[in-house]
């Protein structure tokens, strides 16, 4: 993932910060408790297309 990019992106639904998983290709909202799949490089920044955290994934 690009730096800068990670840098501006934020959570869709409540513009929160993102935290990025490089091990599972995602970006984690902790507030939201949803983690948005990056596919071929390119985050998929749709509320459809995440999926929800669990408790202890959300606090990790």
């Amino acid at each position: 993932m690009d730096k800068k990019l990670l840098e501006i992106l934020v959570c869709p639904v409540c513009k929160g910060s993102l935290v990025y998983r490089a091990a599972e290709k995602e970006l984690m909202c902790r507030a939201c408790r949803l983690a948005y799949p990056i596919r071929d490089d390119i985050p998929v920044m749709l509320e459809d297309e995440a999926r929800q955290l669990s408790s202890d994934e959300a606090r990790g």
